[in-house]
């Protein structure tokens, strides 16, 4: 069963809390955001490390400030911008609510952070664990935080058995994190208990015996920390087969916007489609990835059999001319990239195609490109794979 608030009484809490706060005063990490209670800085870092390891995040940390060193020059610059240094993160929605926050805070608020809670949780992308962390590192606001180190951390210590992420889960844990959160440091005791669980109380093989809260861990007593916390399951994952192809027209390349629906909205690709199975198993691509990508008169077939030669490029070729209007004679294969996104596992076949006409539908997301602008614009993480590649 698990322990209940009302079970535990204020000594407890009193020794949980002086035990927290002596392992951090000895053992706190480090790290770049923590070097001021600047809610500016503080809020960039928490966006960025939401489905981010620290070890990720910190140098795209030091170069986002580099060019947005406060709420103004953020608001003010243009989305692409924006994105443009997010590349790399995954998870875009998250730069594209970060600038509309940043809009907000200096059209409305005079470029003033919110000092509550609830008014933080007014802004986009600012959900309960990011208002309470703001708060509580840059105001020293007594306010619980719930992530994916202190799940672990408060499952663990008050032994629960139920699903951490269910309704009643969720409940029991933001209702402990509040009441146990230090009332005159609870800055310091939220960085704390984020790093216990990262580094003391893993997901696998925990350090119990150098554990400072040992001696109140109700999942140590019972020696269940291996089952606690409850396992959430594994989502199942979709193989998926998808072709990019650099459309080329006098040395310019096609690209096109996503929109807000599309994954990785307002950031630039290449034309990009998924294919079958049966397409894809006739592919013949290189076994080294070309240095350079160019088409070379005499090439050998992109597909294996003769019969695929007529076939299989027209099907490709009908899928580009529907998306573009424009008309793909021939694809050279370049290079193949295999990644994941959320669900999906994806093979990603990378193709250049040379085109005499440069016409593209009116008022589209279509735009050509010089080998400068792929530089320069915002590109999902395979995009700037393939374009580092044609441009290498």
């Amino acid at each position: 069963m698990s322990v209940h608030l009302k079970d535990l009484d204020l000594g407890w809490r009193r020794r949980l809390r002086s035990r927290v706060l002596k392992w951090y005063d000895a053992n706190g990490r480090q790290l770049p955001w923590r070097e001021s209670a600047d809610p500016y800085r503080i809020w960039i870092s928490e966006i960025m490390l939401q489905q981010t390891t620290v070890a990720a995040v910190v140098p795209y940390f030091d170069r986002f400030l580099q060019h947005f060193p406060d709420v103004h020059r953020l608001a003010a610059a243009d989305q692409e911008a924006v994105l443009r240094q997010w590349e790399g993160l995954g998870y875009y929605s998250r730069a594209r609510n970060l600038h509309k926050a940043a809009q907000v805070i200096v059209s409305e608020r005079g470029g003033q952070f919110p000092e509550t809670v609830d008014e933080l949780r007014d802004l986009p992308g600012i959900g309960p664990y990011t208002a309470g962390a703001i708060a509580s590192f840059a105001f020293n606001v007594p306010a619980g935080i719930l992530e994916a180190n202190t799940l672990r951390l408060y499952s663990r210590l008050i032994g629960l058995n139920i699903d951490p992420r269910g309704t009643e889960g969720q409940k029991t844990l933001w209702k402990f994190a509040d009441w146990i959160v230090s009332r005159k440091r609870a800055a310091d005791f939220n960085q704390a208990v984020m790093d216990i669980g990262a580094q003391v109380c893993r997901p696998v093989d925990p350090d119990c015996v150098s554990c400072p809260l040992m001696p109140s861990c109700k999942a140590f007593e019972r020696g269940q920390q291996a089952e606690i916390p409850l396992e959430k399951k594994r989502q199942e994952m979709t193989d998926v087969v998808e072709v990019s192809v650099a459309i080329r027209h006098d040395g310019r390349y096609l690209l096109r916007q996503r929109t807000e629906s599309e994954r990785w909205a307002g950031l630039w690709d290449f034309v990009r489609f998924e294919i079958t199975d049966d397409i894809a198993q006739r592919i013949r691509m290189p076994r080294k990835s070309r240095s350079k990508a160019e088409v070379i008169p005499g090439q050998r077939s992109l597909f294996e059999d003769a019969d695929d030669r007529q076939q299989l490029p027209t099907s490709m070729a009908a899928s580009i001319l529907d998306e573009t209007g424009l008309a793909v004679s021939d694809c050279v294969p370049v290079m193949e990239i295999r990644h994941t996104v959320t669900r999906y596992r994806i093979r990603l076949l990378c193709l250049i195609s040379d085109v005499p006409d440069a016409a593209v539908p009116a008022n589209s997301n279509y735009r050509w490109c010089s080998l400068a602008d792929l530089h320069q614009l915002p590109l999902s993480t395979t995009g700037r794979q393939f374009a580092d590649r044609l441009t290498s």
